[in-house]
């Protein structure tokens, strides 16, 4: 898995805006922090201008080019994000498991071998994963984005969900019917849990090795998470969602990390889930748009952050409708003092305007300051 590894003495700035960090552990903040879900990426010119036609994963793996994407947005919206968030992708697990994936322009990530067959799968059950040499880019690219970015905001470290995983190992690539993915869980539901036990160890390593590198706040993209039925999802995924929350702080533990570092789930689409999600072990748990804040307040009970969950496609419209909808969430979230995150209920899309997200930042922060 990785050997040991102490945790290098980093000479990082001291952090200016710890908002964000405060309002994960469930401290009263005097706003709500923002952040976006893929805040540095394709809807950004500068994004493509230093991206030059290089190829996804190689951008990722180079550390000065992903540390200058991770700070694009924190640069162009000075004062308004209240972290970054590392420029990577969940699929690099799989990469670290031995597995090939590409990204095809146009059409996402693919996996050229994926697994359909018991023999598959055993190999990779069988590769020994070394976290640290294998996704060594990684750390690298945290950790000189930590101190680029000299204590402005918090850095977030990330890792794909095991079942989301699984998905892609299994299907591919993206999917619309899920069909390779649903016959591993109905088929062979040992030889999938088995699969997941591996995901599960290496997110777990990987993710504090990520802090052990910078990474000041982590967290978890169960992207497909909604594609399993109530049952299914708490067989394939909440155990071992439960296990990364447990077992990440206990790696810190061992890697001499003191700090007490946040951790968010995001399982979209599972919406049968959140009750379950908030007594998960994570300090704050984020919403797609499909929520109603009241109503996954009230679910929620006080027990952890809620994060989210502004619908991406509001930002094509106007700015007076996107004030509505940022005060509606923010009312619905409490008005964000404590226990809530801004964010988007998924990602950025590529054609989104750039000053239409300025405009949605700045009112989050005009409305989240509103006493």
């Amino acid at each position: 898995m990785g050997s040991s590894q102490s945790v290098a003495s980093q000479d990082f700035a001291q952090l200016k805006n710890d908002l964000l960090l405060r309002a994960a552990r469930g401290e009263r903040v005097e706003r709500p922090p923002c952040w976006i879900m893929r805040q540095a990426g394709r809807y950004l010119p500068e994004y493509h201008e230093v991206k030059n036609g290089r190829d996804f994963f190689e951008t990722c793996r180079d550390a000065e080019i992903a540390s200058e994407i991770t700070i694009q947005p924190v640069r162009r919206y000075a004062g308004l994000l209240d972290a970054a968030i590392i420029f990577s992708d969940i699929l690099v697990i799989p990469q670290a498991m031995g597995m090939k994936v590409e990204m095809v322009e146009g059409h996402g990530p693919s996996f050229p071998e994926p697994l359909r067959t018991v023999d598959d799968l055993v190999k990779v059950l069988d590769y020994e994963v070394d976290v640290l040499k294998e996704l060594d880019w990684a750390f690298k690219a945290i950790t000189l984005t930590r101190k680029k970015l000299d204590g402005q905001v918090p850095l977030f470290g990330f890792c794909g969900g095991p079942w989301t995983l699984l998905v892609y190992m299994t299907e591919g690539g993206g999917s619309r019917l899920f069909r390779f993915a649903k016959t591993w869980i109905n088929e062979h539901p040992d030889w999938s849990h088995k699969l997941l036990q591996k995901i599960t160890d290496v997110a777990i390593e990987f993710l504090a090795q990520q802090v052990v590198a910078g990474a000041q706040i982590l967290q978890v993209f169960e992207s497909w998470g909604g594609e399993l039925s109530s049952d299914d999802f708490d067989e394939f995924s909440l155990p071992y969602l439960k296990e990364i929350a447990a077992k990440v702080p206990k790696r810190l533990a061992e890697l001499g990390v003191t700090e007490n570092i946040p951790m968010i789930v995001f399982a979209k689409g599972s919406w049968y889930a959140l009750d379950k999600l908030c007594g998960a072990g994570y300090n704050a748990v984020s919403l797609d748009w499909l929520w109603n804040p009241k109503e996954a307040t009230k679910i929620n009970d006080g027990r952890v952050t809620l994060q989210g969950n502004f619908d991406p496609g509001a930002i094509y419209g106007t700015n007076e409708n996107i004030t509505k909808k940022v005060e509606k969430m923010i009312k619905g979230f409490g008005g964000g003092k404590q226990h809530y995150i801004v964010n988007f209920g998924h990602g950025t899309h590529p054609f989104m305007d750039t000053e239409k997200i300025r405009f949605f930042l700045e009112e989050c922060h005009r409305i989240g300051s509103q006493k």
